[in-house]
């Protein structure tokens, strides 16, 4: 592989790795592969990292490629920068290679301008997904898509898989890939160009690390900023013809209707080529039995359908993958159904950190009973107002964590019976016994939590599999003979 022309004097000494997880090794294995020499730095001196970075450790690095979970303040990036030191987010890195090693980066001598841009146009089909909730399902989804209608993708990003990993000479003339970008991730952006961004709903989330809703928007909103520089990625080419015009007029951006209030709250304008989807102009055509029928997913759906069609990809392409397509682990799900009278379901949301992911959960169950297990980790929102719009949605509250206290009160203020536990299983249990003096023949234990899981557990996954294990426990003590 070439190397980009912004990297080629940066990589004649070695790399700084900023974070010794999962992205921070994929490019320092990316970087073994060129010959590259690299150092991984972390503050836990995982795997061998080096504990510290200060000014003498800069001073030996002329570029430097951080984790998501280093904010633009972080002082290890600031010590960087102040050295001269090149720092790139590990979406940007990637990105540099993805779209800007194509070989040669210039026009071959006497090459017609058709042929320059047919050639390297393989290099802007990267899509990228953010939204509050949703984008990984979303993600996962196109890329299943895709693949189950033969086109060569894969799904990378904030899904766990970094996509430094895309960075294989023999698949990417053909390669599609999807992008799940978190606020995180999209701050920091310079050099990431996306050809399509679905950007599927907005609320409340991250206040914590972005200060304000209007940061956290703006974080967001880089992606689509992002979709105006297509042709810095491949070198400046300031002569204008067709050819060039019809390669990068080809964007294409699609957002939720929340979104777009949100930027007309904010005074930001969206450009013109930005669509707006809704659920209503895909109900009644959501293929039967899909996820997408559920009210957090339609809108899904809808953002899809238009990518679809924008990117002349037949419908019956995608009417087939939903058919087809799983949806991820630990979000919104049925894991269990337990007794007749009443029939009391047991839906596991794990993956809901925020308030946003809880009102949609709960709209897909409207006039039933509704038990909800909530709580964990605050991540910055109005927790008076959250209480305030799920108080009429749901009939007792189960409550675990950290903002477990201040839930409690906020529910009780708003006559909400509200009971706080000391785990998990306590909670479910006594959710379950709630919910089997129901009047109604349908109850619902909802497990989503709303906030953050790192109070008491590893993850959400770890979270979402312990509450599937005492569900599976408690429905085998209960069909015991």
């Amino acid at each position: 592989m070439s190397l980009p022309k912004i990297l080629e004097k940066k990589l004649a000494r070695p790399v700084a790795i900023l974070g010794a997880g999962v992205s921070g090794n994929a490019v320092k294995n990316f970087l073994t592969s060129l010959g590259v020499p690299s150092v991984i730095y972390d503050r836990n001196g995982i795997a061998g990292a080096v504990p510290a970075f200060d000014e003498s450790a800069a001073a030996q690095h002329d570029l430097c490629v951080f984790s998501p979970g280093f904010e633009p303040e972080n002082p290890w990036l600031k010590i960087a920068k102040r050295a001269g030191t090149l720092c790139l987010t590990e979406l940007d890195f990637a990105a540099v290679f993805l779209q800007g090693s194509a070989t040669p980066l210039k026009k071959i001598r006497n090459e017609k301008p058709n042929t320059f841009f047919s050639r390297i146009e393989s290099r802007f089909n990267l899509t990228a997904i953010t939204g509050t909730n949703g984008k990984t399902t979303l993600t996962e989804f196109l890329s299943f898509a895709h693949k189950k209608a033969g086109r060569n993708s894969a799904a990378v990003g904030n899904n766990g898989i970094p996509m430094t990993t895309l960075l294989d000479p023999g698949t990417l003339p053909a390669l599609l890939p999807v992008c799940e970008v978190s606020s995180f991730q999209a701050e920091t952006l310079h050099y990431f160009s996306p050809r399509n961004v679905l950007w599927t709903n907005f609320d409340e989330d991250h206040i914590e690390r972005h200060g304000s809703l209007e940061n956290y928007f703006r974080a967001k909103f880089k992606l689509i900023e992002l979709q105006e520089s297509l042709r810095l990625i491949v070198g400046d080419f300031p002569e204008k013809n067709e050819a060039a015009d019809a390669v990068f007029s080809k964007r294409f951006c699609v957002v939720g209707e929340s979104v777009a209030a949100a930027a007309k709250s904010f005074g930001i304008a969206l450009p013109p080529w930005v669509e707006i989807a809704t659920r209503e102009e895909v109900r009644g055509s959501v293929p039967a039995g899909t996820i997408f029928e559920t009210y957090p997913q339609m809108e899904n759906y809808a953002l899809a359908r238009r990518y679809w069609f924008a990117n002349g990809f037949p419908l019956k392409e995608l009417e087939s993958a939903a058919l087809a397509f799983k949806p991820c682990v630990h979000r919104l799900a049925k894991i269990a159904t337990v007794g007749n009278s009443p029939e009391i379901e047991f839906w596991n949301d794990s993956k809901g950190t925020n308030f946003h992911s809880v009102y949609a959960a709960l709209e897909t169950f409207p006039r039933l009973s509704v038990y909800w297990i909530g709580g964990g980790r605050a991540k910055g929102g109005n927790t008076s107002r959250f209480a305030e719009k799920i108080s009429g949605a749901i009939t007792e509250a189960f409550l675990i964590g950290e903002t477990a206290e201040e839930m409690h009160a906020e529910l009780g203020n708003r006559g909400v019976p509200a009971t706080v536990f000391e785990s998990l299983q306590s909670a479910t249990l006594a959710a379950f016994k709630a919910a089997q003096k129901s009047n109604s023949e349908k109850a619902i234990v909802l497990f989503s939590p709303g906030f953050a899981s790192f109070d008491m557990f590893k993850s959400y996954s770890d979270r979402g599999a312990q509450f599937v294990q005492i569900v599976d426990n408690l429905q085998n003590f209960v069909n015991k003979p």
